[in-house]
C-alpha cells in the first residue's frame, strides 16, 4: 500500500468514527437517554469496537475475513440505521471500505444497499416525501464511487510507473555497470595480456641465444600479471588506478610509461606549465586515456616513437597521445581501434572531458583529451 492509500484509509476511518459519535450525540440529544436509546448506544459501541478491530487486525484477517467482517459491520449498522436514521451518516466511510475490499461488482451492489439504507433514513426523518430525499443520497453516492474509483485508478498507475521506473533503472544501473567493466577490462587485463604475450615471445626468441634477456622478459611479464591483478580488484571495487594512489597524475604516467617499455615503440612524457590537483575522475580518465592510446600504437599504428604531453592551462588539462605510425582514416577505423576509442570518450565525458583524434592514413596519430580545472 503507498502512502497516498494509507493516508486515504486512515481519513476514512477516522471519518467512520467522528460521524458515529456525531450520530451518537444527535441521537441523545433528540431523544433523551430512554430505555431504547441505551440500546441503541450499546449497540452504536459494538459497531465501534468491532470496526476497530477490524482495523487494527487487518493484515491478519486475510481476504476472506475482511470480507466476513466487513459483512458484520454493514448488517449492524443497518440495524442501527433501522432503529436510529441517524446513522446513516456513516455510509460514506462504509462505501469506501466496500469499494476497496469487493470487486466492481459485489461494490456496486454493496453501494446500492448502502445508498438505500440512506435513503431510508432520510424518509424516515422528514416531514414530508420530497425528490430531493431521493436524488441528494444518490448523488452523494455516486460522486463517492466515481471520486473512489478514480483516485484508485491514478495510484494503480502511480504504482505501476514506479515500478517500472525502478525496474528501468535497475537494468541501467546493470548495463552501466557492465559497461564500465568492460572498459576497465579493456584498458586493462586486455592491454596487460597483451604485453605479458609480447614479453613471453621475447623470452620465447631468446631463449637459446640470451638466457639472461629471456629471463628479464620472463620476470616482466611476471610483474605485468601481478600488476593487472591488482588492477582487476582495485576495477571491481571501483578504485582509481593503483599508479594514482602512490603520487601525482604526471607521476602515474611515468610509471605507466616505464612498464609499457619494451612491449611497443618507446614513449616519452613531457609535462607543460604547472601542476595542479584535479578530480580523482580526470586524472582516471586520463591515465586510461593514455592506456587504450598506448594499445593502439602497439596493435595498429607500427610507430617507432610516442610522444605523451601533459599540458596544465588555467581552465583545462590537457593530454596529447602523438605518434609518427601509419595513422588511419577516422571514418573507417578499423578493427579494435573503434571500442578503444569509444571507451575513451565514455570516460572523459563521465569526467566532463572530451576527446579529438587527429589522423592521416601514413602520417601518424594523435590523441587529445581535455578535461576541466574545477574547484578554483
Amino acid at each position: 500500500m503507498t502512502r497516498a492509500e494509507q493516508r486515504i484509509h486512515q481519513a476514512m476511518h477516522a471519518g467512520f468514527f467522528l460521524l458515529l459519535a456525531a450520530s451518537a450525540s444527535r441521537l441523545v440529544v433528540r431523544h433523551g437517554t430512554d430505555r431504547q436509546t441505551w440500546l441503541e448506544l450499546a449497540a452504536c459501541a459494538v459497531l465501534a469496537v468491532l470496526y476497530a478491530l477490524g482495523i487494527v487486525q487487518w493484515d491478519r484477517l486475510g481476504h476472506r475475513g475482511r470480507l466476513f467482517w466487513l459483512a458484520t459491520v454493514v448488517l449492524l449498522w443497518l440495524a442501527l440505521v433501522i432503529s436510529a436514521p441517524s446513522f446513516a451518516w456513516c455510509a460514506i466511510p462504509l462505501f469506501f471500505v466496500s469499494l476497496r475490499l469487493l470487486g466492481r461488482r459485489a461494490a456496486l451492489v454493496s453501494v446500492v444497499v448502502l445508498t438505500g439504507a440512506v435513503i431510508f433514513a432520510q424518509v424516515r426523518l422528514a416531514d414530508r416525501l420530497e425528490p430531493s430525499l431521493v436524488l441528494g443520497p444518490v448523488a452523494v453516492a455516486g460522486m463517492t464511487a466515481v471520486i473512489f474509483l478514480e483516485l484508485q485508478g491514478l495510484i494503480d498507475d502511480l504504482v505501476r510507473t514506479r515500478d517500472e521506473l525502478a525496474a528501468s533503472q535497475r537494468e541501467a544501473g546493470v548495463l552501466e555497470e557492465r559497461q564500465r567493466l568492460s572498459r576497465e577490462i579493456h584498458d586493462t587485463l586486455a592491454q596487460g595480456l597483451s604485453s605479458m604475450g609480447i614479453l613471453l615471445q621475447a623470452a620465447d626468441r631468446e631463449w637459446d641465444a640470451d638466457p639472461q634477456a629471456a629471463r628479464r622478459h620472463v620476470r616482466r611479464a611476471a610483474d605485468a600479471a601481478a600488476d593487472n591483478l591488482a588492477e582487476a580488484r582495485r576495477f571491481v571495487r571501483a578504485l582509481p588506478p593503483a599508479d594514482l594512489a602512490a603520487g601525482s597524475l604526471p607521476a602515474a604516467l611515468r610509471g605507466l610509461l616505464d612498464r609499457a617499455d619494451g612491449t611497443g615503440p618507446p614513449a616519452r612524457l613531457q609535462v607543460d606549465g604547472a601542476e595542479y590537483d584535479l578530480d580523482t575522475a580526470a586524472q582516471a580518465a586520463l591515465v586510461r586515456v593514455v592506456q587504450g592510446a598506448l594499445a593502439n600504437v602497439r596493435e595498429h599504428a607500427g610507430a617507432s616513437a610516442v610522444m605523451v604531453t601533459l599540458t596544465y592551462l588555467d581552465d583545462q588539462v590537457r593530454l596529447d597521445v602523438a605518434d609518427d605510425g601509419t595513422g588511419f582514416d577516422r571514418a573507417r577505423p578499423g578493427p579494435g581501434r573503434g571500442y578503444g576509442l569509444t571507451a575513451m570518450r565514455e570516460r572523459l565525458a563521465a569526467a566532463g572531458g572530451t576527446l579529438e583524434i587527429e589522423s592521416v592514413p601514413g602520417e601518424g596519430t594523435v590523441v587529445a583529451a581535455t578535461v576541466p580545472r574545477r574547484g578554483r
